[in-house]
């Protein structure tokens, strides 16, 4: 043996030296490792986290994910590729660098200037990105870090502004002036997806716009109704249709209004009077509607959050205080008919939750709809959508195929353009009313660059192929170098919360550069909530930290924790408790590891088993056959993406039926050696991807090669070479039934009782493991089999199917008696649900033969058990 284990895994003592070693042998790097030239690629780009804080469960859910996937791809003989990176994350590390230079040194960044604020933002993230990079490395992340990306380092800086002005040149980037969504805190536009809805209680307010207009209208916010120019009615409402076409001058809050009465089919009759007053500035809906009706465009609340000038004594203050000086004038003019309580949903901003005001603002965007003649004449909305139901690119799980289409159906222009300073900037110069698109300032006097960013969105919408060398590997429209070898990309994994914000931007992207899709399946992992089902928070402080967890059970427990029990696309309560299971199976591998390589010969250790050994015994046949079922359903469920049951599968085969079983056995029939080691071997290596550090640990203590790069499991042979082990099974079941009967009888361990049993047809069967059957903590010190006989009185009786098993000289008649009935009770039940089950036309038409026919025997057998312990009792 080259190194004794331990006596106890200690996590702390091994992951850094283990992943340092990992390292520094360049296998994360898939051009190191020795395959062939053909060898198919097997490619994931790591979401980039954001360098504003800490990671947290859900990035460490996302890395144990990707790595089981990239781990065991490698070991199954992909180049796989894993592509670390960070985000920029442009809106919230502006945001939090401004909060912390507030809080530290009291100065705004209006104070510092752009380039003082600027120098600010990227010492902050030089420090936080070195503390996000060696937190991944501590999960034992197995990323490539020589191709390590920064959604705003140089490489993707030159490849942003390609895009820009590329897309631009096609007419596919253009400037205009549209209704935007606008944060009055982070002074800058947001896109449809950015922003969040809070349910709000709120007032409806029911009013007409002076005495003379005819028609009452309902509305939440009656400071808007400065800027209407238009009341839309259901043409269909008998109420309203001869006023529809008709103009009005009123004198609204002492602002006068031209208000024409327009139809619109959307208007719901039955919502408030049926009537709503059209604000194009400051709605979306009421932006068409000017649009499709030729209405004057009014802009009333300002980029501050504050009505206009030109508004009178409303013009300077607040939305909220507009709103009472609004309520209050028309309850003065006898003009508001009724106000009452209502919920509704407020629009914020996803990072700092002000309420969100939709306004008109110049901005640029990016053309959803229009035609591009290199993608078949369709647009990017067309083309991403295909994708989805032509299955170019499928879901996981499938349901979020339709939340994604339902959202790119309903897709808008995106507003790219950004009004903070940290980010990419705008490539565009101004001189006068000239524009030029460039990466550099264009030749001549007064040229002035846009001033602002670009939405974080469109760099990280970027991601699998400017990673990947875009542009650069993309010459005369050929894929060159790791764009050719790596893109597609065969996974995306990430939370299901942005396939709106991320996932549909990275397809449109991904069409427009290369005019393929950027992966083939999206795997989508939903929340990590607490125990109670609650949503981590530091302010609730019910939050994990995951490096926490690292330290105190180690990286493989905690990875564990995050795969088992979890399902894609469905939140999962965690808590510390699940990790600490965990880290109780780790030191079980470990402790079976140890067993087998201090018990093995030095000679077989030295072998190292790659060879298949020969099954020579009963129990041989059995663990062997399911150590080949085991590799075919785990190889399965990996392909599948049930990470969870896969690992379930493992844990039982190695804890109930390896350990429990049949290194019990091995201890009996002796001379297991070849077999203990090589099903060890396989064990370590199926469970390399989940818990990568003990596996390699105790691998390199008998192994001079690398279990990373080792070679995953196959079966024994393409035809079954073993017996499906019922005959073994059937053995276990009756080892089993003795324990249960001598607790139930509460027989004391030390105590030896003899054991009759009556075999029928399987008597060869159990006097051939007679002594395995002693030996196996039955407490039975003599065997006698008989093919049949006569019942035994006082001994305890159990059957197993047909066979009789009396346990002799040690039997409370009461107790036994009573465990008799008990069971009588329970045969009884077990009858009739089987009985109903085959009595079931639709079971019995749909299943296999098989299957059917097992189920039959089944009901035979539990039948002969009722039968014989009624005649015993």
């Amino acid at each position: 043996m080259k190194n004794e284990l331990e006596k106890v895994y200690i996590p702390q003592g091994n992951e850094d030296r283990i992943y340092e070693k990992w390292e520094k042998s360049g296998f994360f790097n898939p051009d190191n490792l020795d395959l062939p030239e053909d060898a198919p690629a097997y490619t994931i780009v790591l979401p980039p986290p954001n360098i504003t804080a800490k990671l947290h469960l859900g990035h460490a859910s996302t890395a144990a994910i990707e790595d089981l996937l990239i781990r065991y791809k490698r070991l199954c003989g992909y180049k796989a590729l894993w592509l670390p990176g960070t985000d920029h994350a442009a809106i919230a590390t502006q945001n939090v660098v401004e909060k912390k230079l507030l809080a530290e040194q009291g100065v705004t960044r209006q104070a510092l200037g752009r380039e003082k604020f600027l120098a600010e933002v990227w010492s902050f993230l030089t420090a936080t990105q070195s503390t996000i990079l060696h937190q991944i490395r501590k999960l034992g992340a197995s990323l490539d870090w020589s191709r390590l990306a920064f959604t705003l380092d140089e490489k993707r800086q030159e490849a942003v502004r390609e895009m820009f002005k590329a897309m631009y040149e096609e007419g596919i980037i253009y400037r205009g002036e549209r209704l935007v969504n606008w944060c009055p805190r982070c002074h800058s536009t947001l896109a449809d997806d950015e922003v969040e809805y809070k349910e709000q209680e709120a007032k409806l307010y029911t009013f007409r716009y002076d005495k003379d207009f005819p028609i009452l209208i309902s509305t939440t916010r009656p400071e808007t109704k400065l800027g209407d120019t238009a009341v839309a009615v259901n043409p269909k409402d008998e109420r309203y249709k001869k006023y529809v076409g008709q103009e009005f001058l009123v004198n609204f809050c002492d602002q006068a209004l031209k208000i024409k009465i327009i139809g619109d089919r959307n208007v719901e009759m039955e919502y408030g009077t049926g009537a709503l007053g059209v604000t194009p500035a400051h709605s979306a809906v009421d932006w068409k509607m000017a649009e499709d009706n030729g209405l004057e465009i009014i802009k009333v609340i300002d980029e501050d959050g504050k009505i206009k000038s030109g508004f009178g004594k409303f013009s300077g203050l607040s939305v909220i205080e507009a709103r009472k000086g609004v309520v209050c004038n028309l309850n003065d003019s006898g003009l508001m008919e009724k106000e009452e309580n209502v919920s509704n949903n407020l629009s914020v901003c996803y990072r700092c939750g002000t309420p969100i005001e939709p306004l008109p603002s110049k901005q640029w965007f990016v053309s959803v709809d229009n035609k591009i003649d290199r993608l078949g004449g369709k647009s990017l909305k067309e083309k991403a959508l295909e994708a989805a139901k032509k299955q170019q690119i499928t879901f996981v799980p499938e349901r979020f195929n339709k939340r994604y289409s339902d959202w790119m159906e309903n897709l808008h222009d995106w507003c790219i353009s950004r009004q903070i300073w940290f980010g990419h900037r705008v490539p565009v110069w101004y001189r006068g009313a000239e524009i030029a698109v460039s990466d550099e300032k264009p030749a001549g006097e007064d040229w002035q660059q846009d001033p602002d960013t670009l939405d974080t969105w469109f760099s990280s919408g970027m991601w699998t192929f400017s990673t990947l060398g875009w542009p650069d590997n993309f010459i005369s429209g050929t894929k060159n170098g790791d764009l050719a070898k790596f893109h597609p990309t065969q996974v995306l994994e990430t939370g299901y919360e942005i396939l709106t914000l991320w996932v549909s931007r990275m397809i449109m992207m991904s069409f427009f550069a290369l005019g393929e899709v950027p992966f083939e399946k999206v795997y989508l992992h939903g929340m990590i909530l607490d125990e109670k089902g609650k949503k981590m928070s530091k302010s609730k402080g019910n939050g994990i930290d995951p490096l926490d967890m690292v330290e105190k059970y180690g990286a493989d427990a905690t990875r564990l924790a995050l795969l088992m029990g979890s399902t894609p696309g469905n939140d999962v309560r965690f808590s510390e408790d699940k990790i600490e299971a965990k880290r109780n199976f780790v030191n079980k591998l470990w402790n079976i590891s140890r067993y087998i390589l201090g018990s093995v010969e030095e000679k077989t250790l030295s072998a190292q088993l790659d060879k298949t050994p020969e099954a020579k015994t009963l129990s041989d046949k059995w663990i062997m056959s399911n150590l080949d079922s085991l590799i075919i359903s785990v190889s399965k469920r990996l392909d599948d993406f049930d990470f969870s049951l896969a690992a379930e599968e493992l844990t039982e085969f190695t804890w109930t039926k390896f350990a429990d079983w049949y290194i019990e056995v091995a201890k009996v029939e002796k001379n297991k050696d070849e077999i203990l080691l090589y099903i060890l071997k396989n064990l370590l290596l199926l469970w390399h991807p989940f818990v990568p550090y003990v596996t390699e640990a105790v691998w390199g203590s008998f192994r001079d090669d690398m279990l990373m790069v080792g070679k995953w499991p196959r079966v024994s042979s393409e035809e079954k070479q073993f017996e499906t082990g019922k005959d073994f099974e059937l053995i276990q079941e009756i080892v089993v039934s003795i324990r249960n009967a001598r607790m139930e009888n509460k027989i004391e361990a030390a105590q030896k009782v003899e054991a009759v049993i009556y075999g029928h047809s399987f008597s060869n069967l159990i006097s051939e493991h007679a002594e395995l059957i002693k030996s196996l903590k039955t407490g039975i010190e003599k065997i006698e089999v008989k093919e049949a006989g006569e019942i035994i009185e006082k001994a305890i009786m159990v059957a197993v199917g047909e066979i009789e098993i009396y346990l002799v000289g040690a039997v409370d008649e009461e107790k036994e008696k009573a465990r008799l009935i008990k069971e009588k009770e329970n045969l009884v039940k077990l009858i009739a649900l089987q009985e109903q089950k085959l009595a079931n036309a639709d079971f019995v038409g749909r299943a296999p033969e098989n299957i059917v026919a097992a189920e039959k025997a089944k009901l035979e057998s539990y039948k002969l058990e009722l039968k014989k312990i009624e005649a015993i009792i």
